[in-house]
């Protein structure tokens, strides 16, 4: 009797287990799940849209240029990468300042979000990434030397895997995780199924540039401890932590661009 409610009991795990393997991606890239953005959102002034061509289909890219006219100077350039339940749709407004710095900033959607095609996976997404740096390096009035990866829960996944592939500036993480393997106990699941594991500790590691560091104390998505490893990973960390969650973070947007400018004047960005 206590050896059939053991095998039992295993056979319901691995079924369990494949049940999981099957549908994680589901749970990590919810796109079906987020709401399309209201028609007639206001952009801001000179947005770029662009389809990029990659092997997973074409992806979407918006491009916001410097607010004020730099001459014949090349400036300094942002690639963002959003949360799994967003879309480039929902950033523009918010990442102006950036623009309003000095610096152009280009907001990647992935693959099989919003009107991008494809499906979303560690691969497609680091195409995506890969073939969006290609073509803002590429840009005449963009210096590549100073390309800074900025990176939103999932999206820290995406530029840390692009730090791999690329060279850049600098990298700031906002709300990241140090791997997606990290979240397998949550599921009561061995670390081994994960299928897109997004290692960021692994990635800020090997990084040798100056990296920002923010995260909520009271992130109940990704824990404030995921934060603290990462930036005892840097080579150059720094840290900003708020007393917030995980979607309400910043609590307050005009400090967390000063100490963002102030981040990339000490680093020879800005």
């Amino acid at each position: 009797m206590l050896y059939q409610i053991v095998v039992g009991i295993l056979g319901f795990y691995l079924v369990y287990c494949g049940f999981l393997f099957l549908l994680q991606r589901h749970i990590l890239f919810p796109r079906y799940q987020i709401p399309a953005p209201p028609d007639g959102t206001p952009l801001p002034p000179g947005l770029e849209k662009i389809r990029l061509e990659t092997v997973s289909g074409k992806i979407e890219a918006w491009f916001i240029p410097p607010a004020s006219g730099r001459g014949n100077q090349r400036a300094p350039a942002v690639i963002f990468g959003h949360g799994n339940g967003e879309l480039i749709d929902f950033w523009p407004r918010e990442l102006y300042p950036l623009a309003r710095m000095g610096l152009g900033v280009l907001l990647v959607e992935y693959p099989g979000y919003g009107r991008s095609g494809g499906h979303p996976s560690q691969k497609s997404i680091g195409r995506a990434f890969v073939s969006a740096y290609d073509w803002l390096a590429a840009r005449p009035d963009v210096d590549p030397d100073r390309i800074v990866f900025f990176g939103r829960s999932l999206g820290g996944g995406a530029v840390c895997d692009l730090s791999r592939r690329r060279p850049s500036a600098a990298m700031i993480l906002m709300s990241a995780f140090t791997s997606v393997k990290a979240f397998a106990v949550r599921f009561l699941a061995p670390p081994v199924l994960i299928r897109d594991p997004f290692d960021n500790l692994d990635a800020v590691r090997s990084y040798r540039g100056p990296v920002l560091v923010i995260h909520g104390r009271y992130d109940e998505v990704i824990p404030y401890a995921h934060g603290s490893r990462l930036l005892q990973a840097a080579s150059r960390g720094k840290m900003i932590s708020y007393d917030c969650g995980h979607n309400d973070c910043p609590p307050d947007w005009g400090a967390f661009w000063q100490a963002v400018a102030a981040f990339l004047r000490e680093n020879g960005i800005l």
